[in-house]
């Protein structure tokens, strides 16, 4: 073709008579293309190719189709529909002037053909009337071919660059067969051919929603081959679109281009993926949400709905951005609406489309913009099904219970009008949708109001539904107030406690303990979730443990038929006798005696046993032989008749608060004020105390076989002899003797009228044993520690208090004989004592010259700790003791120490002396030097050795040296080897080799 068939010459020179008058107009075109190719269209090559094939096969009324030839360095673009024309070439080569101005097509700005200029120089367009071409090269040459200095100027100022599509020069060729017309694009560089692989592959569905004219595209490339058709097989697509009235375009459009303003159309698509994809991303097969608004070519406008939307916004020069204004407003009102009917009809079709409700915050203002009128049309529309029939909802007249699951959904479906499903993760969505809450537990505490009047049966399928719930400690707590019928045709709230029927409880006994208010709830409405909500399976403990059993037991005495309830209460017992332990209460059961009377069980004992023979017969009676036989001796100890003595066990006990369960041991209250620390029970507690109950019922001549029983038998014997653990307020541990060891001490008297305890124990030291009372025989054949717990005195360890102060007053009787070794015995074990008697003795036993020893009064007496103040008579009667007995003998005896009343001076300075080597080598540590005396005197006292205040030791004799070389050296147990070496100083070699062995 030869021909200039679309008359290419002349817009040529028109345009360059134009330039070449104005070199301003060359500067503006020049700018324009620039904004065009570097801004707006830098990336849009393949969207506004495809734009233009499917406004030409619009305008033909053909399929569109497009082919995308990518080969080697060139991009080739093909498409059906009408072909190029002369109106089209001029307006191709004029910048912002639309040849399709009265077409309602896609296209709208005449200018997206600008697109290829992000990637060629060069364009090519063959049709089947001709053919056109674009050459920056060629562009250059006829300027300069103009010989205009004024546009020579503008060129060189732009480095050379010159408006491509401003001169079209005619072009031959053919598009490819089956195709109307080819856009060829020999591409620039390596950086284009790299955007055409990019927008190539970023290709896809949206493509073809957003331009309806087309049914098919083909891309091929080096990679391969791929083709886009059948859209709407992958999508569910709901379409809007109208016509402004007058009134709309005056109001609506007053404000936009006027080649707009001469098209009143609108439009709106929504397309929702047929398989969830998250936006942004690609699920293959074209399917992808691309994340921004479609307009309906992609904009920079972010979507955050899960959903393409395609929609005839006005846009802003740049074709990036929605233009503001009354317009735009509109159409986001109309997008929002449309909206609102996809999701109806996806909820229709029976999608769930909760996750199509926006939640979070919006994208970007248009995506804001959006939301917010989306968010005022859904919940007026039809979208949430009822769970009692399935039929659509407006989320507006819906209602959720929170927490609820599928299943207690369904049982409050027909008492709860509007009820739709509430999984958690739709817990934004519905609240954005508006639909109304109601907490679980006020719909728990209505149920009994509106369904008092369903059977038992409609109850249990209500807990069945709760299975799910009720392991969330949270819904357990909701559930609280849930309503429940009981046996005896009550309907109570709250399962907590109920006793759920088994079948091993026999129903005389529920119907036994039903007047006293045991709640069991009704046989047909038992179901699982009940035990989870804090009912108990009715086992005997359980049915036991309930408060209305021990009011039925506590108050039997004054029942209309207190043998019923002792048998309702003896069957569960003798079952499994261990059922009832703890169960300290029960021994106020009241069963027959052997008389016929009704007596408590705590007041009974089995007949021959051995609480029948140690207990007073005024106190106890035998329980009646037919009661015995019936439900057996097990069953019977159980609920507290006696076989033999009885326990009382309790936990975590307050001294200051003492628990019920121990309120009847005698002497209880005085107990715990005497084992309190310091004598306060404020703070005080016991972990656990275990108690020999009705002691004060033992006959005074049944102790000898008591104790002895108290040592046989493993249980008796731990509550006697084990020390109870108390804890004072400031968290210090103290063990103190078990109420039973503190009963028998305290309150026990032999038939001298004298306590048993206090007495010598049967294997107590012999010097001890002298000061002490004997105990009685019978008492050698008990248990050594029972000997102990009832407070027989073995060694001085064990007395108490009061047993002290017998010892002190009968140590000072001056008619005793007490031999000196005897006496320093006893020194050494009272000095480690920690308890004092009331007051301290008026007189003292002290050593004697004689080897025996003589009473004194207090105030003559001294503790002597070192052995070298037993020199100094004129202090007084010594009591002797060492380290922290002294110390504690001081104490006891309330008798000053020995240098506290002298002041142990030595009156001569003495002459230094060397210490023989042979000593210091025998007994290391012994002073080098010693100070001789010919007279030495301390105090004014005569004495034959001492050691000062700084440690240096003094003598007058070799037996005094040794004494002080020993004492200074803190080895006193070697005075007489020291003394050996003094005296005998030809030993040394026989003392050495023996200090070998040492």
């Amino acid at each position: 073709m030869s021909d200039d068939v679309f008359g290419t010459a002349g817009i040529r020179e028109r345009v360059l008579a134009g330039w070449s008058a104005a070199p301003v107009r060359f500067r503006e075109d020049a700018n324009a293309e620039e904004d065009l190719a570097l801004g707006g269209y830098v990336d849009r090559l393949v969207i506004e190719l495809a734009q233009n094939a499917a406004d030409a096969a619009a305008r033909a009324g053909v399929p569109g189709r497009v082919l995308y030839e990518f080969r080697g360095s060139t991009l080739v673009v093909a498409n059906t529909g009408t072909p190029l024309s002369a109106e089209g070439v001029e307006s191709l080569a004029t910048l912002r002037a639309s040849a399709k101005r009265d077409e309602p097509t896609v296209g709208r700005f005449g200018v997206g053909f600008s697109a290829v200029l992000a990637v060629t120089d060069e364009p090519v367009i063959l049709s089947r009337t001709g053919g056109v071409r674009f050459s920056k090269a060629d562009t250059a040459a006829a300027i300069a071919g103009l010989g205009s200095a004024g546009l020579d100027t503008e060129v060189r100022r732009r480095d050379g660059q010159v408006p491509v599509l401003r001169l079209p020069f005619e072009a031959e060729g053919e598009p490819p067969e089956g195709y109307d017309t080819a856009v060829i694009l020999p591409l620039r560089d390596e950086a284009a051919a790299a955007l055409v692989r990019r927008l190539l592959a970023e290709a896809g569905d949206a493509l073809l929603l957003a331009l309806p004219g087309l049914e098919r595209i083909e891309i091929e490339t080096d990679e391969g081959r791929r083709v886009l058709q059948d859209a709407e097989s992958r999508w569910w697509i709901h379409r809007a679109a109208g016509v402004f009235d007058d009134l709309e375009r005056e109001t609506l459009l007053a404000d936009r281009p006027v080649e707009e303003r001469s098209r009143p159309n609108w439009s709106v698509l929504w397309a929702l993926p047929r398989h969830e994809v998250a936006v942004g991303e690609s699920s293959g097969g074209g399917v992808e949400l691309p994340g921004v608004v479609q307009a309906p070519t992609p904009t920079d406008e972010p979507l955050s709905l899960p959903a393409l939307l395609s929609a005839s916004f006005p846009l802003d020069p740049t074709r990036r951005h929605v233009a503001k204004g009354p317009l735009a407003d509109r159409l986001v009102w109309e997008a929002a609406k449309a909206y609102g009917e996809l999701v109806r009809e996806r909820a229709g079709a029976g999608g769930d489309v909760l996750h199509l409700v926006p939640t979070g915050l919006a994208a970007g203002a248009l995506d804001g913009a959006l939301r917010d009128e989306i968010g005022k049309v859904l919940p007026g529309t039809p979208m949430v099904r009822a769970v009692e029939d399935g039929v659509l909802l407006r989320p507006r007249d819906a209602v959720v219970v929170e927490g609820a699951d599928d299943a207690f959904n369904r049982v409050l479906a027909p008492i709860v009008r509007g009820l739709i499903r509430s999984p958690r993760q739709d817990r934004l969505a519905l609240d954005a949708l508006q639909v109304r809450r109601f907490e679980l537990a006020e719909v728990v505490d209505q149920l009994g109001g509106v369904a008092a009047d369903e059977p038992p049966e409609w109850w249990r399928n209500l807990y069945g539904s709760l299975a799910g719930m009720v392991t969330d400690a949270l819904l357990r707590e909701s559930l609280g107030t849930l309503p429940v019928p009981l046996a005896d045709g009550r309907l109570v709230r709250g399962a907590r406690g109920l006793l759920l029927p088994r079948p091993e409880i026999p129903t005389d006994n529920l119907a036994a303990f039903g007047e006293y208010g045991v709640r069991v709830v009704h046989p047909e409405a038992v179901d699982p979730a009940l035990e989870r909500l804090g009912a108990l399976p009715a086992t005997p403990r359980t049915l036991l443990e309930d408060s209305a059993v021990r009011t039925a037991v506590e108050h039997s005495i004054e029942a209309d038929d207190p043998d019923a309830i002792a048998h309702a209460v003896l069957s569960l017992v003798a079952a499994d006798p261990s059922q009832a332990d703890g169960l300290w209460w029960l021994s106020d059961l009241v069963l027959r005696d052997a008389d016929g009377d009704h007596v408590p069980a705590n007041a009974l004992v089995v007949p021959g046993s051995e609480a029948e023979a140690v207990l007073d017969d005024e106190e106890v009676a035998p329980v009646a032989r037919e009661v015995l036989d019936r439900y057996g001796q097990p069953a019977l100890e159980a609920v507290g008749v006696l076989a033999t003595l009885g326990l009382v066990t309790s936990s975590d006990v307050a001294l200051d608060q003492l628990p019920e369960a121990l309120k009847d041991l005698d002497g209880i209250e005085d107990w715990a004020y005497d084992v309190a620390p310091d004598g306060s029970r404020y703070g005080a507690t016991v972990g656990e105390l275990l108690a020999i109950r009705d002691l004060d019922w033992i006959t005074g001549d049944a102790w000898p076989r008591v104790l002895e029983l108290l040592g046989s038998s493993p249980e008796l014997r731990r509550a006697l002899v084990t020390q109870v653990r108390v804890v004072g307020p400031d968290d210090r541990p103290l063990g103190v003797p078990s109420y039973a060891a503190w009963w028998i001490r305290d309150r026990v008297l032999l038939d001298d009228g004298e306590p048993l305890a206090g007495r010598a124990d049967p294997d107590a030291e012999p010097v001890l044993a002298t000061f002490l009372d004997d105990a009685p025989e019978w008492t050698a054949g008990l248990d050594p520690e029972v000997r102990t717990a009832v407070g027989l005195v073995r060694e001085v360890g064990d007395l108490d208090a009061d047993g002290l102060s017998l010892l002190l007053e009968r140590l000072a009787d001056p008619d005793r004989e007490v031999e000196e070794v005897d006496l320093l015995r006893l020194w050494r074990h009272l000095g480690t004592l920690s308890l004092f008697p009331g007051d301290a003795p008026d007189h003292v036993r002290v050593l004697a010259d004689d080897g025996l020893t003589r009473v004194t009064d207090a105030g003559r007496a001294v503790v002597v700790d070192g052995p070298m103040w037993l020199q100094r008579a004129d202090l007084g009667g010594f009591v002797v003791a060492s380290g922290a007995a002294a110390d504690g003998l001081s104490d006891l005896f309330d008798v000053p120490m020995a240098q506290e009343v002298a002041e142990g001076k030595i009156d001569g300075p003495g002459t230094a002396a060397d210490v023989p080597a042979i000593v210091r080598e025998l007994v290391p540590g012994v002073p080098p030097t010693w100070w001789e005396h010919e007279e030495l005197t301390v105090d004014g006292v005569e004495v034959s050795w001492w050691v000062d205040a700084g440690g240096a030791p003094h003598a007058a004799t070799f037996d005094g040296l040794a004494k002080a070389l020993a004492w200074a050296s803190g080895r006193w147990d070697q005075r007489h080897v020291i003394r050996a070496v003094l005296n005998e100083p030809d030993r040394s070699s026989e003392l050495l080799i023996d200090a070998a062995y040492d």
